[in-house]
């Protein structure tokens, strides 16, 4: 474990593996770094797992729960390339940490040797939204017969009620059977991440009210970093649909879809997903 400074807050980062630098940037916003783990990688690439500002052992902003804007995010990012020494790195985010790894590889292209989109999407808000619903559907005509699936769907309609660390986590670890593509089938795989997680509350706008919405689909074009585009077929939130996007949008981006995989590629399919990145790397 390791930390720095950013404009009065420490924020902490923590390093394994060995091998070329890469950044992994975590998602939520608000989850702790740690579900976030990825081994095989690590016997290839030294791993930066950085804590996002807010979460786990990082500081809160005085404004907490509110100001964490993608720009904050990237900042943090900015200054922890310059703590490890400035040379550019390869930069994984996975879910909202893909938000901010597209955000930053367009502001700042020559930090970046390579970027990894796990689980993003290149829009939020209504769109995103409704797409997620329609992918709620499909999981409650499969698990119909499930006796969990009441309490997964109140868990769902609650998102939008969250207000304290306690209940950010109670969700975090009640929709995990519904993010994953298997829950029941390897639900004892699951059940000692489901008991772990934990979350920040984050509001999701900044300092003035201002929620901090995201629509990058104008400026991926742009994006002049190596791009490489990972989805589980099964991803309710940031699924295939965002991901094929995301490849026609960013220039010469390679896409790679995980069939036995819902939000969590690293741990449904482990040695698929460090496959798919190992390639990347040689490309």
């Amino acid at each position: 474990m390791h930390t720095f400074e950013l404009n009065g807050t420490t924020q902490r980062y923590h390093v394994y593996g060995n091998g070329p630098v890469c950044i992994a940037h975590s998602g939520g916003p608000g989850v702790f770094w740690d579900y976030l783990r990825m081994p095989l990688l690590e016997e290839h690439l030294t791993m930066v797992y950085l804590e996002p500002i807010g979460t786990g052992g990082s500081e809160r902003l005085p404004s907490h729960p509110n100001g964490y804007t993608r720009a904050r995010y990237a900042e943090a990012v900015d200054t922890l390339i310059d703590h490890l020494g400035g040379e550019p790195v390869y930069l994984l985010g996975h879910s909202h940490g893909g938000f901010i790894a597209q955000y930053y590889a367009l502001q700042h292209p020559e930090r970046v040797t390579g970027v990894i989109l796990y689980a993003s999407a290149p829009v939020t808000g209504p769109e995103h939204g409704a797409e997620f619903t329609r992918h709620i559907d499909e999981f409650t005509a499969r698990n119909a017969d499930k006796p969990e699936l009441p309490e997964i769907l109140a868990t769902v309609q609650a998102l939008g009620s969250i207000s304290s660390d306690a209940e950010m986590t109670a969700a975090l670890r009640g929709i995990i059977p519904l993010y994953v593509a298997d829950h029941w089938g390897r639900r004892a795989e699951f059940e000692p991440i489901q008991e772990r997680v934990h979350g920040t509350y984050i509001s999701g706008v900044d300092e003035n009210g201002v929620p901090d919405q995201i629509d990058d689909r104008n400026a991926l074009p742009g994006l002049r970093v190596p791009a490489l585009v990972v989805v589980g077929r099964f991803d309710p939130i940031c699924g295939v649909r965002w991901a094929e996007e995301l490849a026609k949008l960013i220039p010469d981006a390679e896409l790679v879809i995980l069939e036995r995989s819902g939000h969590f590629c690293h741990v449904e399919e482990p040695e698929s997903f460090a496959a798919a990145i190992t390639g990347f790397l040689t490309r």
